[in-house]
């Protein structure tokens, strides 16, 4: 399995990194979750936009799934056409994105499937399990296994007892990290910081963690620093192109 960055800032792009978007790769088959604003141009440069097979989409916030409309385009306009996309997303997560063109000039570009959350679904050779994440919105925190490894996702969300036990042994977590060590009042139990994401990675015995969705303008140093503290374990910050094997 190969995981590969689009971008990793929370809430708006920065001027060299987007915000949240990956790839997840096994056995050709490419699967991209959550491509947030500023993430297509960062994809092209890794696969071609109809050879992406499906989307995953953890919830409906622009910064995760507003670079899916030039996706769409792109494979609806382009000749030859792309193939039929499959998207899976919680239950009206889409329904703004999916709205932005008229029915003619998407029309059949794309397939909606309902996310179970909780729940597992098969998406090509990948097993995809969820659980809900507290958050502003309903959001999927998810783990991915193929190929005899696996990843954890979050998503956004608050601190979560139960997603420690959910990551149990994941060879890799991708935790989001909105600040450092405190969240504004108004994100306290919906967002995380580099030190509960660092805690997370700790307590689900994870591999390695990579932190992500960092509010613009932060310093990435004091978030490993911060995450580093809880966590003796390898950790980067989600940066385009950033990969793992």
């Amino acid at each position: 399995m190969r995981v590969t960055v689009l971008g990793g800032t929370g809430a708006f792009p920065e001027k060299d990194r987007g915000c949240s978007g990956y790839l997840v790769q096994l056995d050709g088959f490419t699967l991209l979750i959550d491509p947030g604003y500023a993430t297509y141009q960062p994809l092209l440069a890794h696969v071609a936009a109809a050879a992406v097979d499906a989307v995953l989409i953890t919830h409906g916030h622009p910064d995760h799934c507003a670079d899916l409309h030039p996706l769409l385009r792109s494979r609806a306009m382009s000749l030859p056409r792309a193939a039929s996309l499959p998207l899976y997303a919680p239950p009206g997560a889409l329904d703004a994105i999916l709205a932005l063109d008229g029915p003619a000039t998407l029309d059949g570009a794309y397939q909606r499937h309902d996310l179970p959350v909780p729940g597992r679904v098969t998406i090509g050779p990948l097993t995809v399990d969820t659980l809900p994440t507290p958050h502003f919105l309903p959001n999927a925190g998810v783990r991915v296994t193929g190929g005899g490894v696996s990843i954890a996702y979050t998503g956004d969300g608050g601190p979560h007892e139960p997603f420690a036990a959910f990551a149990a042994g994941v060879d890799l977590l991708i935790a989001e990290a909105t600040h450092r060590t405190e969240l504004p009042p108004r994100m306290v139990g919906m967002l995380s910081t580099a030190i509960d994401a660092g805690t997370l990675a700790d307590r689900a015995g994870a591999g390695s963690l990579w932190l992500t969705h960092l509010w613009p303008g932060s310093d990435p140093a004091g978030h490993l620093a911060a995450a580093a503290s809880v966590y003796a374990g390898p950790i980067a910050v989600a940066v385009p192109h950033l990969s793992w094997n």
